[in-house]
């Protein structure tokens, strides 16, 4: 469900998964996991910094 509404919102800024990545402060891989549904490792810290990006 993250997963989605992140492919979501960055397809809407026009952002690409490396500019995701830069902007948040996390790694190329986490992203694209996270958006695949496959991501185990993140926590409260990476949703936060996601959501600091997209503001």
């Amino acid at each position: 469900m993250i997963g989605k509404r992140l492919k979501e919102l960055r397809n809407k800024v026009g952002w690409s998964q490396q500019k995701s990545d830069e902007e948040a402060g996390l790694s190329y891989n986490l992203i694209t996991k996270i958006e695949q549904g496959s991501a185990k490792n993140y926590n409260t810290q990476t949703i936060i910094k996601l959501a600091d990006a997209f503001r």
